[in-house]
Protein backbone atom coordinates (compact mmCIF):
# COMPACT_ATOMS: atom_id res chain seq x y z
CA UNK A 1 0.00 0.00 0.00
CA UNK A 2 2.45 2.19 0.83
CA UNK A 3 4.86 1.83 -2.23
CA UNK A 4 1.38 2.15 -4.45
CA UNK A 5 1.06 5.90 -2.74
CA UNK A 6 4.60 6.64 -3.30
CA UNK A 7 3.76 5.62 -6.65
CA UNK A 8 0.72 7.56 -7.23
CA UNK A 9 2.71 10.85 -5.42
CA UNK A 10 5.70 10.62 -8.12
CA UNK A 11 3.52 9.77 -11.10
CA UNK A 12 1.35 13.39 -10.04
CA UNK A 13 4.78 15.03 -9.22
CA UNK A 14 6.23 14.10 -12.85
CA UNK A 15 2.79 15.05 -14.53
CA UNK A 16 2.41 17.92 -13.24
CA UNK A 17 5.93 19.13 -14.63
CA UNK A 18 5.21 18.27 -18.03
CA UNK A 19 2.24 20.61 -17.66
CA UNK A 20 4.37 23.11 -15.99
CA UNK A 21 6.81 22.59 -19.16
CA UNK A 22 3.67 23.07 -21.70
CA UNK A 23 3.08 26.47 -20.42
CA UNK A 24 6.23 27.69 -20.72
CA UNK A 25 6.35 26.21 -24.14
CA UNK A 26 3.15 28.02 -25.25
CA UNK A 27 4.59 31.77 -23.60
CA UNK A 28 7.41 31.23 -25.73
CA UNK A 29 5.56 30.62 -28.94
CA UNK A 30 2.99 33.30 -28.12
CA UNK A 31 5.89 35.97 -27.47
CA UNK A 32 7.64 34.25 -30.62
CA UNK A 33 6.46 37.43 -33.05
CA UNK A 34 7.83 39.81 -31.16
CA UNK A 35 11.21 41.19 -31.84
CA UNK A 36 14.23 40.85 -28.69
CA UNK A 37 17.05 42.50 -28.59
CA UNK A 38 20.34 41.52 -25.88
CA UNK A 39 22.10 44.17 -24.91
CA UNK A 40 25.43 43.60 -22.83
CA UNK A 41 28.26 45.03 -20.87
CA UNK A 42 31.61 42.43 -21.19
CA UNK A 43 34.31 43.64 -19.46
CA UNK A 44 36.41 40.19 -19.63
CA UNK A 45 34.34 37.97 -22.50
CA UNK A 46 32.42 36.37 -19.74
CA UNK A 47 28.86 38.07 -20.23
CA UNK A 48 29.41 38.33 -23.94
CA UNK A 49 29.64 34.75 -24.28
CA UNK A 50 26.29 34.63 -22.07
CA UNK A 51 24.34 36.67 -24.42
CA UNK A 52 25.43 35.29 -27.14
CA UNK A 53 23.80 31.81 -25.86
CA UNK A 54 20.77 34.07 -24.76
CA UNK A 55 20.44 35.69 -27.89
CA UNK A 56 20.70 32.37 -29.28
CA UNK A 57 17.96 30.72 -27.41
CA UNK A 58 15.64 33.57 -27.72
CA UNK A 59 16.18 34.20 -31.51
CA UNK A 60 17.01 37.58 -30.64
CA UNK A 61 19.44 40.06 -31.78
CA UNK A 62 22.77 41.88 -30.19
CA UNK A 63 23.98 44.93 -29.40
CA UNK A 64 26.97 45.54 -26.81
CA UNK A 65 27.64 48.35 -24.81
CA UNK A 66 31.05 49.30 -25.73
CA UNK A 67 32.84 51.91 -22.81
CA UNK A 68 34.68 54.94 -24.81
CA UNK A 69 37.59 53.94 -22.66
CA UNK A 70 37.92 50.33 -22.62
CA UNK A 71 38.38 48.76 -19.26
CA UNK A 72 41.86 47.74 -18.94
CA UNK A 73 42.90 44.79 -15.99
CA UNK A 74 43.95 47.67 -13.47
CA UNK A 75 40.40 49.36 -13.99
CA UNK A 76 39.01 46.41 -13.09
CA UNK A 77 41.01 45.27 -10.17
CA UNK A 78 38.14 45.88 -6.96
CA UNK A 79 40.91 45.36 -4.41
CA UNK A 80 42.91 48.34 -5.13
CA UNK A 81 40.45 51.27 -4.24
CA UNK A 82 41.43 53.36 -6.36
CA UNK A 83 40.96 51.47 -9.81
CA UNK A 84 38.76 52.70 -12.46
CA UNK A 85 36.09 50.43 -11.36
CA UNK A 86 36.14 50.95 -7.76
CA UNK A 87 35.88 54.64 -8.21
CA UNK A 88 32.86 54.26 -10.26
CA UNK A 89 30.81 51.92 -8.19
CA UNK A 90 31.73 54.49 -5.57
CA UNK A 91 30.05 57.00 -6.91
CA UNK A 92 26.52 56.27 -7.75
CA UNK A 93 26.04 59.56 -10.49
CA UNK A 94 29.16 58.14 -12.11
CA UNK A 95 28.36 57.40 -15.95
CA UNK A 96 31.00 56.16 -17.48
CA UNK A 97 30.82 57.33 -21.62
CA UNK A 98 30.11 54.75 -23.95
CA UNK A 99 30.46 54.69 -27.96
CA UNK A 100 27.67 55.13 -30.10
CA UNK A 101 23.81 54.17 -29.41
CA UNK A 102 21.43 51.61 -30.25
CA UNK A 103 19.92 53.54 -33.09
CA UNK A 104 17.36 50.86 -33.84
CA UNK A 105 15.81 50.26 -30.57
CA UNK A 106 12.60 51.64 -30.90
CA UNK A 107 11.68 48.33 -33.23
CA UNK A 108 12.24 46.24 -30.17
CA UNK A 109 9.46 45.12 -28.15
CA UNK A 110 11.47 43.12 -25.27
CA UNK A 111 15.54 44.31 -24.17
CA UNK A 112 17.04 41.81 -22.20
CA UNK A 113 19.92 44.22 -20.29
CA UNK A 114 23.05 42.37 -19.33
CA UNK A 115 26.33 43.05 -17.66
CA UNK A 116 29.03 41.29 -14.65
CA UNK A 117 27.80 42.01 -10.85
CA UNK A 118 30.17 44.57 -9.57
CA UNK A 119 29.84 45.22 -5.88
CA UNK A 120 26.72 43.28 -5.90
CA UNK A 121 24.70 45.55 -8.54
CA UNK A 122 25.47 46.51 -11.71
CA UNK A 123 28.33 48.46 -13.18
CA UNK A 124 27.06 51.88 -13.75
CA UNK A 125 28.37 51.99 -17.19
CA UNK A 126 24.75 50.04 -17.45
CA UNK A 127 22.94 53.30 -16.94
CA UNK A 128 24.24 55.33 -19.23
CA UNK A 129 23.16 53.43 -21.49
CA UNK A 130 19.46 53.06 -19.77
CA UNK A 131 19.31 56.57 -19.68
CA UNK A 132 20.97 57.40 -23.48
CA UNK A 133 17.92 55.15 -24.64
CA UNK A 134 13.71 55.51 -24.15
CA UNK A 135 13.12 52.00 -23.09
CA UNK A 136 9.05 53.36 -22.63
CA UNK A 137 6.75 50.57 -23.52
CA UNK A 138 9.51 47.93 -23.58
CA UNK A 139 9.60 44.84 -21.48
CA UNK A 140 12.91 44.64 -19.95
CA UNK A 141 14.47 41.70 -18.31
CA UNK A 142 18.40 41.41 -16.89
CA UNK A 143 20.54 39.18 -16.71
CA UNK A 144 24.03 38.96 -15.22
CA UNK A 145 27.54 36.87 -14.52
CA UNK A 146 28.80 36.69 -11.06
CA UNK A 147 31.41 34.82 -9.61
CA UNK A 148 29.42 34.64 -6.28
CA UNK A 149 26.52 37.20 -6.45
CA UNK A 150 22.72 36.55 -7.29
CA UNK A 151 21.25 38.82 -9.72
CA UNK A 152 18.48 39.45 -7.38
CA UNK A 153 20.29 42.92 -6.17
CA UNK A 154 21.11 44.22 -9.37
CA UNK A 155 17.89 43.82 -10.58
CA UNK A 156 16.38 45.58 -7.99
CA UNK A 157 18.22 48.41 -7.83
CA UNK A 158 17.41 48.77 -11.59
CA UNK A 159 13.61 48.63 -11.13
CA UNK A 160 13.99 51.08 -8.31
CA UNK A 161 16.18 53.64 -10.05
CA UNK A 162 14.09 53.30 -13.38
CA UNK A 163 10.36 53.02 -12.15
CA UNK A 164 9.06 54.52 -15.48
CA UNK A 165 9.53 51.08 -17.23
CA UNK A 166 8.65 47.92 -17.49
CA UNK A 167 10.23 45.12 -15.71
CA UNK A 168 10.09 41.60 -16.69
CA UNK A 169 11.92 38.43 -14.93
CA UNK A 170 15.90 38.63 -14.51
CA UNK A 171 18.22 35.73 -14.75
CA UNK A 172 21.86 34.40 -13.63
CA UNK A 173 23.77 33.04 -16.19
CA UNK A 174 27.08 31.35 -14.96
Amino acid sequence: MKNIVLLLAACCLMLGACAQNNSNNQTIKQSSNMKTLVVYFSATGTTKAAAQELAKELGADLYEITPEQPYTAADLDWRDKSSRSTIEMKDKSSRPAIKGRCENIAQYDTVWIGFPVWWYTAPTIVNTFIEAHDLSGKVLNVFATSGGSTVDGSANDLRKAYPQYTWGESRLMN
